[in-house]
């Protein structure tokens, strides 16, 4: 029986990967494209692809509308809020219902080791453009399904607009009456059964970064030494680049790999 090849791709869609995209990664087009002819050039040696999709409301607590200042304006994009700013009262819910919330949620922002409320351009939103794959990556995996005569498993997240949803795994602060926002034990218990992860996707410093510290922390340390991170198939956002860097390597003194696009032979 041959090794099971599995790939999780994280969020590879129009709005992280075109340059046109509302939160395009720089180098993220490029990226895709290898990516591309890595699933055409070895697509028949793997066994099982997975991939996540970004997918947002606009009205999403880490989306402008959501905030609004005593001015009565909505924060930046870019613009990062602390508990302390809620506190005293330099951003508050656009709606008054949230306020207590959104206090208890960037409260256990800081306390779960998760980045600091970042408020983004509004992406990936459900029903757009910007929410679909970028069109070279989808036609490879068209392909792939037609090669295999099986189905990429798809994984939605971050739909539920109270919460930031970086990971596949899990929401960073899981809201209890949401399913989807919790522990994903099923993806986990279908990554455990492979022999090979090769991981790709957007952004190297976010959802990639989460997605798999997640899987290790869920799984261990036998996870990790089963992960090939593909090096030229993911970037960082702008001004997180220190933290894709530390989370590679991180991540490589646990025992993951690294190859690239060009040079991996299944």
């Amino acid at each position: 029986m041959r090794d099971k090849l599995f790939m999780l791709i994280v969020d590879p869609q129009r709005d992280f990967c075109d340059p046109e995209g509302a939160l395009a990664v720089p180098g993220a087009d490029k990226d895709m494209m290898r990516l591309a002819q890595l699933i055409r050039r070895i697509g028949d040696k793997i066994t099982e692809i997975y991939c996540t999709l970004d997918t947002h409301h606009f009205f999403d607590i880490s989306h402008p509308v959501f905030w609004s200042s005593s001015e009565g304006k909505n924060p930046d994009p870019f613009t990062i809020i602390t508990p302390d700013d809620v506190r005293k009262g330099l951003w508050k819910t656009s709606r008054p219902d949230h306020q207590s919330y959104a206090l208890k949620y960037v409260s256990e922002l800081a306390e779960n080791q998760r980045y600091p409320l970042c408020i983004w351009p509004p992406h990936c939103l459900i029903g757009t453009k910007g929410h679909n794959i970028v069109p070279a990556l989808s036609d490879a995996l068209t392909g792939w399904e037609k090669q295999q005569l099986a189905p990429v498993d798809y994984i939605m997240k971050g739909s539920n607009y109270k919460t930031e949803h970086y990971s596949a795994v899990q929401a960073d602060v899981p809201v209890r009456e949401d399913s989807s926002t919790l522990m994903n034990y099923k993806l986990l218990t279908n990554l455990q059964q492979s022999d090979m992860m090769l991981i790709a996707g957007e952004a190297l410093s976010h959802c990639v970064k989460f997605t798999v510290e997640d899987i290790a922390g869920e799984l261990g340390e036998a996870s990790v030494r089963k992960m090939v991170l593909l090096e030229d198939c993911a970037s960082s956002v702008p001004g997180f680049e220190k933290q894709g860097a530390d989370f590679v390597r991180e991540m490589l003194a646990r025992g993951m790999r690294i190859s690239n696009s060009v040079d991996f032979s299944a």
